[in-house]
């Protein structure tokens, strides 16, 4: 039987513009880094969806390498689009990314002007789709002059393969010149997206946070539960199903010291006097003073989406509060 979208998907999540864009997006977004490549299973993909969607998650956030392998989150997300949501394209923002290793040799990797418009082409033929709303530089590039890859976006989008652009892992200086570029180039440029979680704040004392919020320039937010560290998951040890057992690539044992454990304890304890989850409190806390516009949230069940959802509505802190996550956890 196919999908049918719930009909009250639009009546409780919040829409903000992406910085001074038309493009509104959900406060809640869905990364597909993990879970969606060809170890996952199909049927859950198809249910996250689904949960996501009918909660007016709007937005799927892919790149070209996502995975495991590289490519085959796209390749999932694609069937499901082409068997299930074709029907729903213009309700979805649908983006991907280029920028990190792709492919071997010479061309698969960085920020020249062959790899990313290379790579678009391929994620687009992956996903069986004309056009990607958001087409992303994944990183900065030392060694590819900034307005070679900022071309390559300008590009993509007066194309028609790409709606806006948008760049990642950007730091405040290399994001104020490539919005200059893309400003001249006359490409809507519209979002940065940046690692950004209580236990992460670089894009807050490096002064990017600050710098987009006064730009119009929007910002969204990926790794807010820092690879599972702000939830309950690690307050007895560290669980068989855990990522740092399971996965291993970006989450490791030697990262959960005492002195993190005394933390995540703190917040967890802070979290309950809020009525919230420990993962609920720290996605509150990204979208606290709407200057992000959006967060990005992983899953590995539709349960968990729906816990995430719950914040919607409860974003607020008090100024003691505040204080206290400061305490814990301070900017450095």
């Amino acid at each position: 039987m196919s999908y049918t979208a719930s009909n009250n998907r639009y009546t409780t999540m919040p829409y903000p513009r992406s910085g001074n864009s038309g493009l509104k997006l959900p406060a809640l977004s869905l990364g597909l880094w993990h879970n969606f490549g060809s170890n996952g299973d199909y049927e859950n993909m198809k249910a996250m969806c689904f949960t996501a969607f009918d909660h007016g998650i709007t937005h799927f956030d892919l790149a070209n390498n996502y995975g495991p392998e590289p490519g085959s989150a796209e390749r999932n997300f694609g069937r499901i689009l082409r068997e299930e949501l074709s029907a729903y394209r213009d309700e979805l923002v649908i983006s991907t990314k280029a920028g990190y290793t792709m492919w071997d040799g010479p061309y698969g990797d960085w920020g020249s002007r062959k790899y990313l418009l290379a790579s678009l082409d391929q994620s687009l033929h992956r996903m069986g789709l004309d056009y990607v709303d958001i087409f992303y530089h994944h990183r900065m590039d030392p060694n590819t002059p900034l307005e070679e890859s900022m071309m390559a976006l300008d590009t993509a989008v007066k194309s028609g393969k790409a709606l806006y652009a948008g760049i990642s892992n950007y730091d405040r200086e290399h994001t104020q010149r490539a919005m200059e570029i893309l400003k001249d180039l006359k490409c809507p440029f519209i979002i940065n997206q940046s690692r950004y979680s209580i236990f992460d704040r670089h894009i807050e004392t490096d002064g990017l946070k600050a710098f987009a919020a006064q730009n119009g320039c929007g910002i969204i937010a990926f790794s807010p539960l820092a690879q599972g560290l702000l939830t309950d998951k690690y307050l007895k040890g560290i669980p068989e199903d855990s990522r740092i057992k399971t996965d291993g690539r970006f989450l490791h044992a030697e990262q959960l010291t005492s002195e993190k454990l005394a933390q995540i304890t703190a917040l967890n304890e802070l979290a309950k006097s809020r009525g919230q989850s420990l993962a609920q409190m720290a996605l509150s806390w990204i979208l606290r003073d709407g200057e992000v516009t959006s967060v990005l949230i992983g899953a590995s069940k539709p349960e968990q989406i729906l816990e995430n959802l719950q914040i919607i509505g409860h974003t607020a802190f008090t100024e003691e509060e505040l204080r206290a996550i400061d305490a814990i956890s301070p900017a450095k």
